[in-house]
């Protein structure tokens, strides 16, 4: 009878039995391909960070939102002034002073009156009210680290802090959790509180009232859920959903995001300013139209990527703007800003730094010893760094990649720098053609390809079959996604990773893009991940980036499978064939991967001749499959992967239906 379970139980399973396993000899046949072909992207687009994968539950700490952000926008976006009992005062907001230059602008609290002349039974105080991400979301039980920097003025005060539920107009909220601090230093100062909740609350609000009149600074306030990932600040279930994948390497901050969306030189993403502690932190205007707050800075990214087992792939600007400002599809294209090469040390020094902080040794250098400062003595293990994002590849933008790819080869020549084919990396795109000399030229090791394209591309192209087998520098698939969230189009995306499979010895790494979408704050569709304050929405094209990500290996056996009805020695995927196949072997783990896609409407038998694999008794068979045009959303999740376990035989015929992916996972 055959045992079914959950996807998940058969990767824990799975992972567990790993260390048991030692290294194999790949039988005869295999092609030697990338193991790291399925990683992932993280860029800040639709709120992935900040209210998203960083798991601050208030919105503007930091009273650092800007009119140039967002009309409307300002130190006080996401903030109201409450007085209960009538209480008066008023807000100012204030830039001299601050915690620090890279957070320059806080508010002053001025209180004249704490309750009504005549006895008022509610609460009293005069001060702020933050509602976080579309509401709080808080757990009974579940504790919640709260933290303000406070500067008092004048007498000493007290200062209530309460976490509740609203309870309407004119009424106090119903209590949740609540702290009280004396607050008496003349410089500023972090208070904080460990508040728990009392209750589920979906739209929970933070109150931070001052019970005394006078006057009183306050900056830089945090609501952080204990239970995050590994304990590092990011949201649990948006962390596990990525680990889920499997992803092999990640690749960040963008991305559009990296070179500032067309805004100028001034918005530059520059990762020196999002390490160190988050009052130090300089945020920054998204490219997406929003505020980066940096919680979610380099630090945190690349402990993110320990946390995973994946490798960091941090990508630092060239020198050069971006061309596309606006966001959206059709990203408008303006002129190319370049930096004059009289200041182009700064921009290479930018990379030098970067290496010497995640390599270095704290007790020669200063960069390290940052790192070191925050927590983290044992270098992070940097192997690769991106130079540049979807730039056009003109003579300007070469010259000023080329002095920052000398700069950094010559010092640090073991690391592998990953370059850019500019936006839309098709055969006769001049971009692709310039990107393409320019890697030859430099010897470039690897170079970053893009394109989003219709099911029908992914669908009916082999792009890389044709690509010249003698090349030395290798294809990164940065970003590439079907334009719809259909299990079609995420076979069709199966189909086209089969066929990178096969030309797995020149792609070395893929990420889907892009990766994470916030419920009403999206910026582009379609993604990998939704999600609201509760939970994230998995789409089809993520239970196909998971079984992708699962059945990494290093070798890849082409004549294992046949379709019947294809002429003798003919394998599949080739171009305008909806169905194929992809053998895969992790010798490092002995595991033997059979993947199946069929994203036509008739039904394949495939041909399986595993005789040359010393098969163990079981196989564990996983199946994604359904109507075409079948997608989840917020309001279903109709599209999982199902698991089984059947016992394993050397030379078989699969039916294998419509619309549908087969995964077989074999130990060696």
């Amino acid at each position: 009878m055959n045992k079914r379970t959950t996807l998940a139980a058969v990767l824990a399973a799975a992972t567990m039995g790993l260390s048991a396993q030692k290294p194999m000899t790949a039988p005869k046949g295999g092609k030697a391909i990338s193991d790291e072909l399925i990683g992932i992207f993280f860029e800040d687009i639709s709120s992935s960070a900040d209210g998203g994968l960083y798991a601050e539950l208030l919105q503007n700490g930091s009273f650092e939102y800007n009119p140039s952000e967002k009309d409307g926008w300002g130190p006080g976006t996401s903030w109201k002034t409450i007085r209960p009992g009538h209480s008066l005062g008023y807000l100012e907001t204030r830039m001299t002073d601050g915690i620090h230059p890279n957070n320059p602008t806080y508010m002053r609290l001025h209180v004249e009156r704490v309750k009504e002349y005549y006895d008022y039974a509610g609460w009293k105080g005069f001060g702020l009210e933050n509602g976080g991400f579309d509401g709080i979301s808080v757990k009974a039980g579940a504790k919640y680290d709260f933290s303000a920097f406070l500067r008092n003025i004048g007498q000493a005060k007290q200062v209530r802090v309460v976490l509740g539920v609203p309870q309407g107009w004119g009424k106090d909220p119903k209590v949740l959790a609540e702290a009280t601090f004396d607050v008496s230093a003349t410089s500023w100062k972090q208070y904080q509180a460990e508040l728990t909740a009392t209750e589920d609350c979906k739209n929970a609000i933070l109150q931070i009232l001052v019970l005394n009149t006078g006057d009183i600074d306050i900056d830089q306030v945090s609501l952080m859920p204990q239970d995050t990932y590994k304990g590092h600040g990011l949201r649990k279930d948006l962390a596990q959903a990525l680990a889920d994948l499997h992803p092999r390497f990640m690749r960040f901050p963008g991305g559009c995001v990296v070179h500032g969306g067309g805004d100028g030189f001034w918005n530059t993403y520059r990762w020196k300013t999002t390490i160190g502690p988050k009052e130090q932190r300089r945020s920054l205007k998204n490219t997406w139209g929003y505020h980066q707050s940096m919680g979610l800075g380099y630090y945190e990214y690349f402990q993110f990527c320990e946390d995973l087992g994946m490798q960091p792939l941090p990508i630092l600007p060239c020198g050069v703007s971006c061309q596309g400002t606006n966001g959206g599809w059709g990203m408008k294209t303006q002129a190319q800003d370049v930096v004059p090469m009289s200041e182009m040390d700064e921009w290479a020094n930018e990379a030098l730094d970067l290496i010497e902080w995640a390599n270095g040794d704290p007790a020669t250098s200063k960069w390290a010893k940052m790192r070191a400062d925050a927590g983290h003595p044992k270098p992070f293990g940097l192997k690769y760094l991106g130079l540049g994002n979807e730039e056009k590849i003109t003579p300007e933008f070469a010259e000023r990649f080329k002095y920052i790819y000398n700069k950094v080869t010559k010092k640090y020549p073991n690391i592998v720098i990953v370059g850019t084919a500019g936006p839309g990396s098709h055969p006769g795109n001049p971009d692709l053609e310039n990107g393409w000399k320019l890697a030859e030229e430099v010897g470039m090791p690897i170079i970053d390809e893009h394109y989003y394209e219709p099911n029908k591309y992914f669908l009916s192209s082999r792009q890389y079959d044709k690509y010249p087998r003698d090349r030395k520098t290798k294809v990164y698939l940065g970003e590439y996604a079907s334009k719809d969230k259909k299990l079609i189009d995420a076979l069709a995306e199966g189909l086209y990773l089969l066929h990178v499979e096969r030309n797995g010895d020149i792609v070395c790494m893929t990420s889907y893009a892009p990766l994470f979408a916030r419920k009403n704050a999206t910026n582009w569709n379609p993604d990998l991940i939704y999600f609201d304050n509760e939970r994230p929405f998995l789409t089809c094209s993520y239970y196909v980036q998971q079984m992708f990500g699962q059945s990494a290996g290093q070798y890849y056996y082409g004549d294992c499978v046949s379709f019947e009805g294809d002429a003798a020695g003919v394998q599949q995927p080739q171009e305008n064939v909806h169905y194929g196949q992809s053998v895969v072997l992790n010798a490092k783990t002995r595991r033997l991967y059979v993947k199946l896609v069929n994203a036509g409407a008739d039904a394949k038998k495939a041909n399986i001749n595993l005789s040359r694999f010393g098969l163990k008794k079981n196989v564990t068979k996983t199946v994604l499959t359904g109507a075409p045009d079948a997608e989840n959303n917020y309001d279903q999740q109709p599209i999982a992967p199902q698991t089984e376990t059947l016992k394993a035989k050397k030379n078989f015929t699969l039916d294998l239906a419509p619309y549908t992916m087969v995964m077989l996972e074999y130990q060696l």
